[in-house]
């Protein structure tokens, strides 16, 4: 019998089917349209191709006059050459001298490391390898692994099963988002269709199927459209192109892409993440609050309900703004060591963009808190009254013996005086 009424507590509301089914048709029928059947593998336009290579040994040597001056511009403080075994590409085995990096960011290396090396044969310096970077894929795989073993060890079946929706957000994300905007499609379509994807898959795969998981799921689906209307406003007002640095520069140079489209993809899919995060919590609340007080309407369990979200809203939005800021701290150190005055600093197109970006995101998920809790106090399980049991026949009291009459056990196991 609990197990009965814990399985129709939790089970999906129809009312909310008639907005989920036709919401998961239109993702589903979205992707197969906007998927990047003809897109094909860039070639390569001159950057060269990347191999991997084991270092033998480092050999330092003092720069030379003809090397002092271009030694100075590259703020380099070491000349030498450094012996590197490679382990891929076509020439995999043979041993090449390169030079010891050099420059701000360089990597040092040392004999043992594994290091990845750029190849341009048509090089005009003759150097026809140079070495970019330490390959770190040993490294981030050792923490992928202890990543998963804690989420497992702490979660369970339930941990379990949110690494298998990361595993296909990363999917739909590589998979399908980024090569249809590098397949020509509109960014924000693109963007609208891979968020509901991941939204759909990774809540319902996460959470399981139930009425908490699909309340989180159309509050989250609410407040994603209203970010997207939020965020086209800002960019339109603010007139934001996206092309903010050399990365964004080069990508508008040399693919077809609509930047300011670019720009708002990357607001939503930003807000998701956090999004989601408010939307199942408050869900979740307002469930509890049910199971507790039984009794209590939607409007009451909507009031509880906000005064939590408000708590979990204040914090959330600070951890937005800082995940924000964290990202662009070099950018932030670069602008005020130029010394510009405040209102060129945040006028300009970089940080009028961030800005942007951290006040559309925070809107969404102010919106989040009241539509979901909404949804959940008017989707909230009401108990069934309970059945009342039968009422058992009235059985005769027996009378008191009269006076005179003696009492026999026999007759009866009371005396008189307790049965008056």
């Amino acid at each position: 019998m609990h197990r009965e009424r814990l399985a129709a507590a939790d089970s999906v509301p129809r009312a909310a089917l008639w907005i989920l089914i036709p919401a998961a048709l239109i993702t589903a029928l979205g992707m197969v349209l906007l998927w990047p059947y003809g897109l094909d593998r860039a070639e390569d336009a001159g950057f060269g191709v990347e191999v991997d290579g084991h270092v033998i040994s480092v050999h330092e040597t003092e720069c030379d006059e003809s090397q002092a001056e271009l030694s100075e511009q590259l703020q380099a403080d070491v000349c030498g050459d450094v012996l590197v075994r490679l382990t891929s590409g076509d020439q995999a085995g043979e041993e090449i001298l390169v030079d010891i990096p050099s420059g701000p960011g360089a990597p040092e290396v040392a004999a043992g490391d594994e290091v990845i090396l750029i190849y341009t044969p048509d090089s005009v310096s003759g150097l026809q390898y140079s070495i970019i970077d330490h390959d770190r894929s040993s490294a981030l795989w050792a923490l992928v692994i202890a990543f998963a073993l804690a989420v497992v060890a702490f979660g369970r079946w339930k941990g379990a099963r949110s690494l298998v929706s990361l595993g296909l957000t990363f999917a739909i994300v590589l998979l399908f988002v980024v090569p249809a905007i590098l397949d020509g499609s509109s960014p924000m379509l693109v963007a609208i269709v891979g968020s509901a994807a991941i939204m759909l898959l990774s809540l319902y795969i996460s959470h399981g199927w139930n009425r908490t998981t699909t309340v989180a799921v159309l509050g989250t689906l609410a407040s994603l459209v209203l970010t997207g209307i939020l965020a086209g406003g800002a960019v339109n007002l603010a007139q934001l192109t996206g092309v903010l640095d050399e990365e964004t520069t080069t990508l508008a140079m040399q693919y077809p892409i609509d930047m300011s489209g670019l720009l708002l993809a990357g607001i939503l899919i930003g807000a998701l993440g956090v999004i989601d995060d408010v939307t199942v919590s408050q869900a979740a609340t307002v469930d509890e609050l049910t199971k507790a007080n039984p009794k209590w309407g939607p409007a009451r369990l909507f009031r509880s309900g906000m005064r939590v979200g408000r708590d979990h809203l204040t914090s959330v939005v600070n951890t937005l703004v800082l995940a924000y800021a964290g990202a662009s701290l070099p950018l932030l150190v670069l602008i005020a060591a130029a010394n510009r005055p405040l209102g060129q600093v945040l006028t300009s197109q970089t940080i009028a963009t961030e800005i942007a970006r951290s006040v559309v995101g925070t809107l969404g998920l102010i919106a989040a808190v009241p539509i979901t809790t909404w949804m959940a106090a008017a989707l909230a399980h009401r108990k069934p009254p309970r059945e009342k049991a039968p009422k058992e026949p009235k059985r005769p009291r027996p009378k008191p013996p009269t006076s005179g009459e003696s009492w026999d056990e026999e007759d009866s196991r009371f005396p008189p005086s307790q049965l008056r």
